[in-house]
Order: C-alpha cells, then sequence, then structure tokens
C-alpha cells in the first residue's frame, strides 16, 4: 500500500479532538487543585488532602505526557505530508508510522489517566456513601426491604 497525501492529514482532525479534550482534561484538573487549595486555607487537614494531591500530581504528570505524545504525532503528520509532497515516500512511510506510534503512546497514557480519576471519584463516592450510613434514621429498619421475606 503506497501512502498518499490525504492519509497523514485524515490524522488532523482525530489529533485536534484529541488535544482538546486533554486541554479539557488538563483544565478541569486545574479547577480541582485551585479548589483543594482553597479548602486547605481554610481548614489545614493534611492527612486527608496529602493522598489527593499525590493523585492529581500523578494526573498532571500523566496529562502532560499525553499532550506532548499527541502534539509530536501532530508534528510527525505534518512532516509526513511534507516528505510526501517532495516525493520521499519511504521517508514519509517511517514518520508516519512514528506519528501513528506516538499517537498510540498518547491513547495508552491517557487510558492510564481515566483509571486514575475513575478510581479517584469512587474513592469520593465512597466516602459520601459512608457519611450516608452513618446519618440513617432510626425508623429505617421500617421501610428497609427483608431479604428474608422476599425469598419465600
Amino acid at each position: 500500500m503506497e501512502l498518499q497525501l490525504s492519509t497523514p492529514a485524515l490524522l488532523f482532525s482525530a489529533i485536534t479532538l484529541l488535544m482538546l479534550a486533554f486541554t479539557n482534561r488538563f483544565l478541569a484538573i486545574a479547577t480541582l487543585i485551585r479548589g483543594l487549595h482553597k479548602s486547605y486555607r481554610k481548614s489545614p487537614d493534611k492527612e486527608i488532602i496529602v493522598e489527593q494531591i499525590h493523585n492529581l500530581r500523578r494526573r498532571l504528570t500523566l496529562i502532560k505526557n499525553m499532550q506532548l505524545f499527541g502534539v509530536f504525532s501532530f508534528l510527525l503528520c505534518v512532516v509526513c505530508m511534507y516528505l510526501l509532497f517532495r516525493g520521499l515516500t519511504a521517508s514519509a512511510n517511517w514518520v508516519f508510522v512514528a506519528s501513528m506510534v506516538s499517537l498510540l503512546i498518547s491513547l495508552a497514557i491517557s487510558l492510564v489517566e481515566i483509571q486514575i480519576s475513575t478510581k479517584a471519584l469512587n474513592l469520593e463516592l465512597g466516602d459520601m456513601e459512608d457519611l450516608f450510613e452513618k446519618r440513617k434514621s432510626s425508623l429505617d429498619f421500617i421501610f428497609k426491604k427483608d431479604s428474608k421475606k422476599d425469598e419465600s
């Protein structure tokens, strides 16, 4: 299969959308950090915040690397198109492969970041569930379904 000029050009829209998504993730993390900083200034409880800071730093590093590999992939696509324009097909093929590998690395890092953010959100939900369990009314046992009655 021969690489044509339109092939790397197709990646432009995909990479641009990925970069937009990565930037939105970065902005969301920045908002979380600013909110965490405000809450720390109001009541500095180091035990709770230290784990969140570690999580946010790791996610920031991952997002930075996602963006880095995404931009590198984008640049390699431009180089590939230039090489194709100049008629250097063999070099363009290798640059295109490097661009695809860079995009793949960016997506893999994105997958890891999604896993970390999901884990963090589940921890937050767990905290709220614990709080809800502690605040149950003394009449909740009346309205709670009894599993023994349902089985018969």
